[in-house]
């Protein structure tokens, strides 16, 4: 039997990129150190009124074939997470493979799951190739949350940034992810949501957990949020490493959905550990939601961090709400 292994990864970045300085030029009430020093968020980048996901998508998908000589017609499947699909239909996925020109016998699905994504991605693929369909999957995440947010909007304006990233998913012998784990308490949805745009009515659509202070299409309610991660993604990765027979000090990284400083802080003491085994890369990337651990495993990577053999813990959390997590061994 074969399993999966992740591959090369492309990351790519819409050209325009906002910093604290302008966000501050623009709304001189706002204390941006202060935002910054929570969220450890300096700078983000903004797609353009007519950028959407699959734009970016297609860019991070052509730059990854091109950079590692990938023949199109060898993918065998597309895995798109994203939560600011092009249209409520057709599936996004579908008009990624005829603009890359992969084989129309080729898979092709959209999920929706935001921060836990990335992780979920792997379990697809992995059941996809452990089945014998498939050998090459192309994993993108491609988020525009911009669409969503309001310039004068305090309290997501400062954090959140759009992205994607393209990874190859390779079939190989042996098990390199394992030990997946997944959570959903759908009980928070109330505290991260768009409610319009859907199906059902804005009038009996779900409301926001608390008040609702700016006009932007997406509500975050942190303070709840953080309390959810803090008080289940430790247990979650306690338990997982246990399952898989390591103890904490045998993980040489334990790689997380890069929402804030403050959060990953908060991690980063629940598990005992610090910015050399949970690392922090928010400064100039912002939160990209299902693209902050593709991104975070690039970075990695082109610094040399990353060895051969390396162990890692996979975690992404939030929207929804939706936590998922793995082992990989580099």
């Amino acid at each position: 039997m074969l399993h999966s292994q992740i591959g090369p990864i492309a990351v790519h970045f819409p050209e325009r990129v906002e910093t604290n300085e302008e966000l501050q030029a623009r709304n001189p009430d706002w204390d941006l150190a202060l935002i910054a020093e929570k969220t450890g968020i300096y700078s983000r980048t903004i797609a353009a009124a007519d950028e959407t996901a699959s734009d970016l998508a297609v860019r991070a998908a052509e730059k990854l074939f091109r950079e590692n000589g990938i023949d199109p017609k060898s993918i065998d499947f597309v895995l798109l997470c994203t939560q600011t699909p092009d249209y409520p239909l057709p599936t996004t996925a579908c008009l990624i493979q005829d603009r890359l020109g992969l084989r129309i016998h080729c898979g092709a699905l959209d999920f929706n799951l935001g921060c836990s994504g990335f992780v979920y991605g792997l379990s697809l693929a992995e059941g996809l190739i452990a089945s014998g369909q498939c050998r090459r999957i192309l994993l993108i995440t491609a988020e525009t949350y911009s669409k969503y947010i309001l310039d004068d909007d305090r309290s997501i304006k400062p954090i959140f940034s759009d992205a994607a990233a393209a990874t190859l998913i390779e079939a190989q012998e042996g098990i390199a992810i394992n030990g997946f784990e997944f959570g959903t308490d759908g009980s928070g949805a109330d505290t991260l949501i768009v409610a319009d745009g859907g199906s059902r009515p804005l009038g009996c659509a779900i409301k926001p957990r608390n008040r609702k202070r700016w006009a932007s299409r997406l509500y975050m309610d942190g303070p709840s949020l953080m309390s959810f991660t803090v008080g289940a993604i430790p247990q979650m990765v306690r338990e997982m490493i246990a399952k898989q027979g390591l103890a904490p000090e045998q993980i040489d990284w334990f790689l997380m959905h890069q929402a804030t400083r403050k959060m990953l802080e908060h991690l980063q003491t629940a598990l005992h550990t610090n910015d050399d085994h949970l690392p922090i890369r928010l400064a100039n990337r912002g939160n990209t939601v299902s693209c902050t651990l593709p991104i975070l495993i690039d970075d990695l990577r082109q610094e040399g961090k990353l060895k051969p053999g390396d162990v890692s813990v996979l975690v992404g959390f939030g929207v929804g709400w939706s936590w998922a997590g793995c082992v990989w061994r580099v």
